[in-house]
């Protein structure tokens, strides 16, 4: 295996800029990774290696010439697969998008190729981002590199499962309601959810609008960071994106990591996100990390979020209403899977048997959730009321930060547990995001950073912060980093 393919992606870049190595020599190294190992890891859905090497090339070109490169410029990323990339595949891990190929760039796929980095295809996961183990996809789980019998978070899991498996340095992931942050924590890596609207949703394929955002993965809280940096900023062809100043994450990971202190940083253990039904050994890892921020010289206060016990009810609620009213559009007419076109059935028939066909279990039981919430009679009910606690963990999150600058919890109670283990019980599915939904209700950025070990896998510290204040979590997560040592796979697991 290349040296290359352990480098990170700051490294890598750092090569690129000095000649010390080639886009190309970079992008074949990772294309050569992913021929070995993704048979095992099945983390791509699709491998585009000619056009990979096509822009490595031209960033060898653009150097050649004397043309400045960005700070990522020649480095591999893999696209999760909701992201719309023009003239390549994109299905949202469903068998009702099979073999669709946009005509046209998302808003972060044209943001990543501005910015010269490479990208290497698009990756697996939960089926329209429905799902915590990427085990819902139509075209077969991801494995853990950690352990191939076990689960890589979700519905991000191939995009974690690739940087995880050196696979790629970076990737880019979109959180519902953890979907960056679960998988970051069980495959540890570094994932961040931005500041709702900090990052362009157009050109996502929409589960949730009011809640689905992109963001980085990386091996390292800086690469992260840099990958961060590429993608945000305002887009007018967004109607949710936040038209301000993207504060500069890079300047905070380095600032973090180089400093090595947190003096003067309140940081508030959220007392609600812990304790009975965690396991054991995550509490113990988080415990340890704690101590770690007071080590720095953080000041660690505990602090009370009450309706933060509401989010799960709350967010199975409104994630699936709005899935029920987004996914109405794969209607077999406009465009994706068409089934029953035989000229005997009606359209409302075809509809049928199309939607019957290209969706999955886990998607056809959101949408008959969100329906029935959205239903006369029923709404001010269900939706209205979940929207109404949606408001309340947004105050509590107010109140707790003006008593601590960033708050902390696990970012799962659970490590990865077996492929298969909980696919028949959602419910037992759905507590794996418990610490993550809070952030994703309130539209405020989170990030998670490797803590330690549990039972021999991953866990993850979450750092919290107040919307728009995301260089904060770099800077807290960069310090931390710092201060313990990084995780990498067992070396015979994809040997």
């Amino acid at each position: 295996m290349s040296d290359l393919v352990h480098r990170t992606a700051a490294e890598l870049a750092d090569l690129v800029s000095t000649g010390q190595a080639s886009a190309v020599e970079i992008a074949q190294a990772h294309l050569d990774r992913i021929a070995a190992v993704d048979g095992s890891v099945n983390a791509f859905l699709h491998v585009d290696a000619e056009g990979a090497l096509a822009a490595a090339k031209a960033v060898d070109e653009r150097r050649a010439a004397g043309e400045p490169l960005g700070p990522l410029a020649g480095v591999p990323l893999a696209m999760k697969d909701v992201v719309v990339t023009k003239d390549l595949p994109t299905t949202a891990g469903s068998k009702i998008l099979e073999g669709w190929r946009p005509p046209y760039d998302a808003t972060v796929t044209r943001r990543v190729k501005d910015a010269g980095i490479v990208m290497l295809g698009k990756t697996n996961m939960d089926e329209f981002a429905m799902g915590s183990s990427t085990e819902n996809s139509a075209y077969g789980p991801t494995r853990n590199p950690w352990d191939l019998s076990k689960i890589p978070g979700g519905s991000s899991g191939g995009s974690s499962a690739s940087v995880a498996a050196f696979e790629a340095p970076l990737s880019i992931g979109t959180d519902t309601g953890g979907s960056i942050r679960q998988p970051a924590a069980v495959t540890g890596i570094v994932g961040h959810k931005p500041t709702y609207g900090a990052v362009s949703r157009y050109g996502l394929i929409a589960f949730s609008s009011s809640l689905d955002q992109a963001g980085p993965f990386g091996r390292t809280v800086l690469d992260t960071a840099l990958l961060h940096r590429a993608i945000a900023g305002h887009d007018p062809c967004d109607s949710t994106s936040i038209n301000a100043t993207t504060p500069d994450v890079v300047a905070a990971a380095r600032d973090g990591a180089a400093v090595g202190n947190l003096a003067g940083v309140r940081v508030g253990v959220v007392r609600e996100l812990g304790g009975e039904g965690y396991q054991p050994g995550v509490l113990a890892s988080f415990d340890e990390a704690v101590q770690a921020l007071r080590g720095l010289g953080a000041e660690v206060v505990e602090v009370s979020c009450p309706n933060f016990v509401y989010a799960l009810a709350a967010y199975y609620l409104i994630a699936p209403s709005e899935c029920s009213s987004n996914l109405a559009r794969f209607d077999s007419v406009r465009f994706g899977l068409r089934v029953g076109d035989d000229g005997v059935h009606d359209l409302e028939k075809v509809m049928s048997l199309t939607r019957e066909a290209g969706f999955g279990a886990e998607v056809k039981r959101r949408i008959i959730i969100g329906t029935y919430a959205l239903s006369s009679g029923y709404y001010e009910a269900y939706y209205g009321q979940a929207q109404k606690v949606r408001t309340l963990i947004a105050r509590d999150f107010a109140a707790a930060f003006e008593k601590a600058d960033v708050l902390v919890s696990p970012t799962s109670p659970f490590v990865a547990f077996g492929i298969g283990e909980k696919v028949d019980d959602p419910m037992a599915m759905y507590v794996n995001d418990l610490c993550t939904l809070p952030a994703s209700l309130a539209g405020t950025p989170a990030i998670s950073v490797p803590s330690g070990l549990s039972e021999g896998l991953p866990a993850g510290l979450q750092i919290m912060a107040p919307a728009l204040a995301d260089d904060r979590c770099y800077r807290v997560a960069a310090a931390f980093e710092a201060a313990t040592e990084r995780l990498s796979p067992p070396a015979g697991v994809l040997a």
